[in-house]
């Protein structure tokens, strides 16, 4: 049977931040993005003097934000299946080495008009720390009572799982006022990223790690444009992306038995992976290089004009706060030990399609509607009210 090395994980999660989307001029001409209208909330007429304008939701991120979630779903859905087969090891570490950083790119993207002002701050708290509260809440009790690990504490300085990404949304939105303030943000990320990598001594605490390695994304998230967009959408990068993947997979092929999973994840650091401190650095860089590449190619190949899952996109922190109990769930009732031949070619695309189902119906309008409770409640009586603008 097919082994190769690994490494413990926890999961990604989509940066459905809740945050406005940037308004740019529509497009035109044949790199023209089709966008759908999204009215905002009513607006308070003692504190507005006139209605906000609508905002344009923009189909293609939408569409971006949608599959990506489809993405992590089903990859989570694949490790269980990973050790009997190294094509399932390949694909697996295709998709791991890029909806992250495209993940956190458009999560840097969306934040570029963060500026600590008492309205966005609100806002952080009530889409980012308050469902980070209360799902690494829900996860811990549910792997101690459903998994039968007594000893797993509640504890908000470990996150669990999948609860990881909003802990570093929450650092780098704070600190986006900074980012955006320095002349040459990005190679002073970069070069965190790789103290990062190459110092174990930073521990466990809040996933620094993570935080810090992944932090060259959401600051070059930050710094894109528009018209940086526009040229990824180019027909001829589409072309390109295409046998871009296929020579991805080819690659993760021949390296699924070599490779390290930690690798992937950016959780630990070089010494920890039982590597010297350089090759650490050298590995970070390549590694850093090949998921911007696959970024773009996946960006390239994501329709642009709206389409029957456009709206889901939404609602992609639903689906990924809830996917996560469905597949620790089957790991803790035994579902792929009980019917071995999940693992199996035919299994392996069961398994794709239901979990790529089950995340879309998480993603759905009621869903999100019926988690606004957690997700995005409304924690007006905790803050003081805005002085009217004159």
């Amino acid at each position: 049977m097919f082994s190769a090395p690994s490494a413990f994980q926890r999961a990604a999660v989509p940066p459905d931040s809740k945050e406005p989307e940037p308004r740019h001029p529509r497009p035109t001409g044949e790199g023209a993005v089709a966008t759908a209208t999204a009215p905002d909330r009513a607006s308070d007429p003692t504190t507005d003097p006139a209605p906000a304008p609508a905002k344009h939701r923009d189909a293609w991120f939408d569409n971006v934000k949608y599959l990506a979630i489809v993405l992590v779903a089903v990859a989570h859905a694949w490790e269980p299946l990973m050790d009997g087969s190294r094509t399932t090891r390949a694909l697996y570490m295709v998709v791991y080495a890029f909806h992250m950083p495209a993940f956190i790119l458009v999560s840097g993207y969306f934040s570029r008009s963060f500026d600590m002002s008492p309205r966005k701050v609100k806002r952080l708290v009530s889409t980012v720390v308050v469902p980070y509260v209360l799902f690494e809440t829900a996860y811990s009790l549910f792997r101690r009572y459903a998994g039968g690990y007594d000893d797993t504490p509640i504890s908000l300085l470990d996150p669990l799982f999948l609860t990881w990404f909003l802990v570093a949304l929450f650092i780098w939105r704070v600190t986006t006022p900074l980012w955006r303030s320095l002349r040459h943000p990005l190679p002073i990320a970069v070069a965190i990223g790789l103290l990062a990598v190459t110092t174990p001594e930073i521990g466990d605490d809040l996933d620094l790690q993570r935080v810090l390695q992944f932090l060259p994304f959401f600051v070059l998230g930050l710094v894109l444009r528009p018209e940086h967009f526009e040229l990824v959408r180019r027909r001829e990068v589409r072309v390109l992306a295409v046998p871009l993947f296929a020579g991805a997979l080819a690659l993760a092929y021949w390296l699924a038995p070599r490779t390290q999973l930690g690798w992937l994840y950016h959780s630990s650091s070089a010494q920890e992976l039982d590597a010297p401190w350089w090759s650490g650095v050298v590995i970070y860089l390549a590694m850093l290089a090949c998921a911007l590449v696959l970024t773009i190619g996946f960006l390239a190949l994501t329709p642009r004009r709206p389409l029957w899952f456009t709206v889901l996109g939404a609602g992609t922190i639903c689906g990924y706060l809830l996917h996560g109990f469905l597949v620790k769930g089957a790991g803790y009732f035994g579902l792929f030990d009980r019917y071995t031949w999940l693992s199996n070619p035919v299994g392996l695309v069961v398994v794709s399609v239901v979990a790529a189902a089950a995340v879309t119906l998480l993603c759905t309008p009621p869903v999100r509607r019926a988690l606004r409770f957690a997700t995005e409640p409304n924690l007006d009586r905790m803050f003081r009210r805005e002085p009217a603008r004159r």
